[in-house]
């Protein structure tokens, strides 16, 4: 008797037979494997699911973490990438933090603390040479011209720099430059509070700040500087020559006191012939209506024809001395300029420029008349 297909499907493991029951039956390698079989193996061997599998409810409620439903995505998640950014994980909370002090404890440890010091008398240091408060000495050299601050605490470590009249070879030392004496190489430093010019006056200029009558003066070569300054000593309105502009009031006035004698030097034209006793005369002293008047070099430094020019060295400042001597003497000025203040020389200044002093010419200034 014949039996049907189903039956013998049931029974037969590898044999051929046709129908849709067999195929399903079938088991082995007859079968045709599943699309996609593959991947599911791969995936299941990893252990890593499937993207539609994966869940999102990272940093959500307990449930979720335990098998429970979960409650939507996360606060962990909603950063956009999958499974949301990692958290940190949670310090120890079972681990001791100190207590937070009061505000009665602080108050109390700081009124111990001015009882336990309020009978030590406190130690006021002078504002000058070490103060806190003051300049480093580096400092105040480099702004004043003489050099980087590397330079400057080079000048220091060679013993070139004194302080109050000690020689300072300690770098840091802390300085007041309003009150404090500086000098580098027995010049005193000129601080940056201090300004000093020399001009070379042209004719026709009055050796004046300011002009009632609306004349060029001094005062029109320095209008764009903030700092007040005032010219030391005068030349008279024809007179070219070096003038000083400073706002330094005491180098101002031992510059023109005669006590301290800074001797200026003039250049004069003249007319000759020159008799050879001229500067015998003029050193020995010349008789004007305000006393006599001495100079103390004289020197003929060209001869052209009748033409003289001489030069004339005098410590004296009254108004037009060199003009008055040697009118007094026979021989009328006709033009006059004035080439040096005592150590500084007019050199090659064109007329009508201003030029800064250095800091070598200004300690020399200072050296003339004892700062």
């Amino acid at each position: 008797m014949r039996s049907s297909g189903r039956n013998s499907s049931g029974n037969s493991g590898g044999g051929k037979s046709g129908g849709r029951g067999n195929f399903r039956g079938a088991g082995g390698g007859a079968s045709r494997p599943k699309a996609g079989g593959d991947r599911d193996d791969k995936q299941k061997r990893t252990g890593k699911p499937r993207p539609e599998e994966r869940r999102y409810d990272v940093g959500g409620s307990s449930e979720g973490s335990r098998g429970g439903p979960a409650k939507g995505r996360g606060a962990a998640a909603r950063g956009g990438a999958k499974g949301g950014p990692r958290q940190s994980p949670q310090r120890d909370s079972g681990r001791r933090t100190a207590p937070a002090r009061s505000r009665e404890y602080d108050a109390r440890t700081e009124e111990r603390n001015r009882e336990r010091y309020a009978d030590k008398p406190q130690v006021k240091t002078p504002k000058t040479a070490g103060d806190q408060e003051g300049e480093r000495l580096q400092k105040v050299l480099a702004r004043a011209g003489m050099g980087s601050r590397r330079a400057c605490e080079e000048l220091i470590e060679a013993g070139r720099v004194e302080l109050n009249g000690q020689i300072v070879i300690e770098q840091g030392v802390r300085v007041d430059p309003d009150k404090d004496e500086i000098k580098v190489d027995g010049l005193t430093v000129a601080t940056q509070s201090h300004l000093f010019f020399a001009l070379n006056k042209p004719a026709g200029v009055v050796s004046t700040m300011e002009d009632p009558d609306g004349r060029q003066c001094l005062g029109d070569y320095v209008t764009n500087r903030e700092t007040r300054l005032f010219h030391v000593g005068r030349l008279d309105t024809e007179t070219e020559g070096i003038i000083l502009l400073t706002n330094h009031g005491e180098l101002a006035h031992r510059l023109t006191h005669p006590k301290y004698g800074v001797k200026k030097t003039y250049l004069a034209a003249i007319q000759g012939p020159l008799p050879r006793e001229l500067g015998k005369r003029l050193k020995d002293g010349i008789p004007l209506e305000d006393g006599y008047a001495r100079a103390d070099h004289f020197r003929v430094v060209e001869n052209t024809g009748k033409n003289y020019l001489v030069e004339v060295t005098l410590h004296e400042g009254r108004k037009h001395i060199v003009r008055r001597m040697l009118s007094e003497a026979g021989f009328p000025v006709d033009k006059l300029v004035r080439t040096s203040f005592g150590p500084i020389g007019l050199g090659d200044q064109k007329s009508g420029w201003l030029r800064r002093l250095t800091n070598t010419e200004v300690g020399m200034l200072m050296k003339e008349v004892g700062l």
